[in-house]
């Protein structure tokens, strides 16, 4: 009997459920979003449909579905919407990839540098307030109206975000963290890699969500250069025959790619970088 009732006393007792309000609140910052975009869809149909806005201009939300439909199936300016898509994403996360391959190393330097800072620095705070619009001209005069200008331009617009922000992530490393490796004789590969790095990680892939953002709001600018397929291109062909519905579609569809990538990348720092959140 004494037996039995020291192993119920010791069995591990079942996790305690969450209360039903903890639980709804995980599900209020969702529900509130699906409520502002059916409360925005609302106000959009009744405007388009209701002769307040002609709809030339704001065609109604059942006119973007079928624009979609077209799009998919039958495609606009000789590419279907899959084929746009392909184009655009390729060119973003091309110039994404050398953004983080340069971006992170040069970020390093500045942080741990002083020769790195006066020679990077200046660079990035001089490409960082320059609108891509601003040095589009120039690099199709330097490297012609093919892909490499195109990837060239969205590639500098993303740069500057990815470098400032790994080296504030690297200069936020702990003195005692680094003084504790120092002590235990690490050399200055391994404190990078082992101390600076993981410290900047949180901020690296916050500059990359930033960039992101950048490199698709330059996306349109470096497809009006010479173009045969792309988003951009599509919205800025739609845009010039009053095409609203596929530009509107258009831009419907950028905005769900970022997002998507947006929610990917704060997945990727939940599940990897768990210490972002304690910093």
């Amino acid at each position: 009997m004494t037996a039995s009732i020291d192993r119920a006393a010791t069995r591990p007792s079942a996790p305690a459920r969450r209360p039903a309000s903890q639980r709804f609140k995980r599900y209020v910052p969702l529900l509130s979003g699906v409520g502002v975009a059916l409360f925005v869809i609302s106000i959009w149909h009744i405007a388009s449909t209701s002769g307040w806005v002609s709809a030339i201009f704001l065609p109604p939300p059942s006119a973007i579905l079928a624009a979609f439909g077209r799009l998919i199936q039958t495609g606009y300016v000789d590419s279907t919407l899959l084929q746009h898509m392909g184009a655009s994403l390729a060119r973003v996360f091309a110039a994404l990839a050398f953004a983080v391959v340069i971006g992170v190393p040069a970020g390093l330097l500045i942080a741990t540098s002083p020769i790195g800072r006066g020679v990077l620095d200046p660079v990035i705070e001089f490409l960082r307030p320059l609108p891509p619009l601003a040095y589009l001209p120039l690099v199709i005069i330097w490297f012609g109206i093919g892909e490499t200008a195109k990837v060239l331009v969205i590639l500098l617009s993303m740069i500057p975000a990815i470098t400032i922000a790994t080296a504030a992530g690297a200069r936020s490393a702990s003195k005692n963290q680094v003084n504790a490796a120092r002590a235990f004789g690490a050399s200055p590969l391994q404190l990078l890699w082992h101390v600076l790095l993981p410290s900047a990680l949180p901020s690296i892939i916050t500059g990359i969500r930033i960039a992101l953002g950048a490199g698709w709001t330059t996306l349109v600018a470096a497809e009006l250069v010479a173009a045969g397929r792309g988003l951009g291109y599509m919205i800025q062909s739609a845009a010039q025959f009053l095409v609203t519905d596929v530009v509107i579609a258009g831009i419907l569809v950028i905005s769900a790619i970022a997002f998507a990538f947006e929610a990917l990348l704060r997945f990727i720092e939940r599940r990897y970088v768990p210490w972002a959140h304690n910093q």
